[in-house]
């Protein structure tokens, strides 16, 4: 666990930081807002004043949950308030960038401006790639399950125990990312949840926290209809050219077509935006997806991974992707 290899460095950095802020990826999901309040806390518990940055103007169910619960509860801003908020002395702060490491997908890219990189930490558990950010310390560790799994390890090593309300946070991301426990679960993950529920985590609230709203849900299992597959084990599933999706939507999709016989590997293609693709895949054996999708310029790893691709076609894209995955075959 890197988490904890390189424990000392992070608490070094840590205790030298007057303000702390705390940055995740765009479209919120529950490991990475569970993460970034799990952190928060335990800097809380440490003494530390530190902030959330949160930009997105949409929230999928969960996430407009705990945010609706959580307000005025911690200290939240917008990217472009981080200004407002640093230390006199700009050396002794600090940014938290929390399950990315990608440029392109924070929450807000200016805040970048305010801090070199000796005064950035990232934490994450997604390979790294051409856009990947540099930072005085990185702790990438791909053989976790989530960013949350990282954190719960961190809470124990410190010997810090957080509300129980916020170790369940922490404990829905790691439902999120495993699918339940289903996907990239190791001994270490399931002791994680162990040791959150040990906190005061409750499974049930984590259940209603996944709960999903039944039109949207509907909406997904459009994409199942238009399902193609290839050499029998891999699924390719494509979205309507006249819908936005969320990053979200696709994920939950490319989860759900591995419960399905002979399915090793899943792909869905889907419009994150009016000229942006996105792909979302999973893999439980075969097909390294962070390989292939790193090729359409986004990474992972070699069970789960996800990309953008700007100023493109469903149709284009989806060709790129049979291209590639041929190519890999034919090696």
């Amino acid at each position: 666990m890197r988490i904890i290899e390189q424990r000392k460095q992070l608490s070094k950095k840590i205790k030298k930081a007057k303000t702390i802020f705390i940055m995740a990826h765009q479209d919120l999901d529950l490991d990475a807002l569970g993460s970034s309040i799990g952190f928060y806390s335990i800097l809380e518990k440490m003494g530390k004043n530190c902030y959330l940055i949160i930009d997105d103007k949409r929230n999928e169910l969960g996430v407009s949950k705990i945010l609706k619960e959580l307000d005025g509860c911690i200290g939240i801003i917008k990217g472009d308030d981080v200004c407002n908020h640093l230390y006199s002395r700009i050396g002794q702060n600090l940014l938290l960038i929390l399950d990315t490491n990608k440029k392109e997908l924070l929450q807000n890219q200016s805040v970048l401006d305010y801090f070199d990189e000796e005064h950035m930490i990232i934490i994450d558990h997604h390979d790294k790639g051409p856009t990947s950010l540099t930072a005085g310390l990185e702790i990438i560790d791909q053989e976790v399950s989530s960013t949350c799994e990282m954190v719960a390890n961190l809470m124990e090593c410190y010997q810090v125990k957080i509300d129980p309300y916020y170790s369940t946070l922490v404990l829905s991301g790691i439902v999120l990312d495993t699918n339940n426990f289903t996907l990239k679960t190791t001994e270490e993950t399931y002791y994680a949840a162990y040791f959150l529920t040990n906190q005061g985590a409750s499974p049930k609230k984590v259940q209603y926290l996944l709960k999903q709203d039944i039109k949207e849900y509907m909406e997904r299992q459009q994409l199942i209809l238009n399902v193609d597959i290839k050499n029998k084990t891999i699924a390719i599933s494509k979205g309507s050219a006249y819908t936005i999706y969320r990053r979200e939507d696709l994920a939950k999709i490319a989860d759900t077509l591995l419960f399905f016989n002979d399915i090793e590997t899943t792909f869905v293609i889907g419009k994150v935006g009016e000229k942006t693709i996105g792909i979302s895949a999973r893999s439980s054996s075969g097909v390294n997806v962070g390989e292939v999708l790193s090729k359409l310029g986004g990474g992972g790893d070699e069970h789960v991974a996800a990309a953008r691709v700007e100023d493109s076609t469903i149709a284009k894209v989806e060709s790129e992707l049979i291209k590639i995955l041929k190519e890999i075959e034919g090696e």
